[in-house]
């Protein structure tokens, strides 16, 4: 992970292997989860799901960096980003989502635009679709 990914490249919490927590988890900055964490999570910063995490519950942060295993609702202000061998079964919320080959996703997304509203303005597409047709063409961007 490049220091991009988080806020200024330090971790402030660490959950790690063999750990198994439940309850409510709030912080400032960056907090890795590298154990099993049940509740829910609130917080403005960076929260890095580590490749062996199983988490369960509501997420409600800045940036979700995500390789290990999310089950629950996942909103992220900022960005949601999903590495490969990810497990997210989730409802999620969030202006940005990057996937990676190998994540894998399963539920429902809804984009956000920095107005924390959905994001709906086809006028940034570089064509119209043509709705009189049934040739399956598809919005281009």
């Amino acid at each position: 992970m490049g220091r991009s990914d988080r806020d200024d490249g330090k971790i402030n919490g660490l959950i790690d292997r063999g750990c198994s927590i439940e309850g409510r988890l709030a912080f400032d900055g960056s907090v890795q989860i590298n154990g099993d964490f049940r509740g829910d999570i609130v917080s403005d910063g960076t929260l890095i799901i580590g490749p062996e995490a199983n988490v369960e519950g509501n997420v409600q942060v800045g940036v979700a960096i995500i390789e290990g295993s999310v089950k629950g609702t996942v909103e992220a202000k900022n960005k949601i980003d999903l590495r490969k061998g990810s497990r997210l079964v989730a409802s999620i919320v969030t202006e940005n989502i990057m996937i990676e080959e190998g994540a894998i996703f399963h539920g429902k997304c809804s984009m956000i635009g920095s107005e924390g509203k959905p994001d709906l303005d086809v006028s940034k597409y570089s064509k119209s679709p043509d709705l009189s047709k049934e040739d399956g063409d598809s919005l281009m961007m």
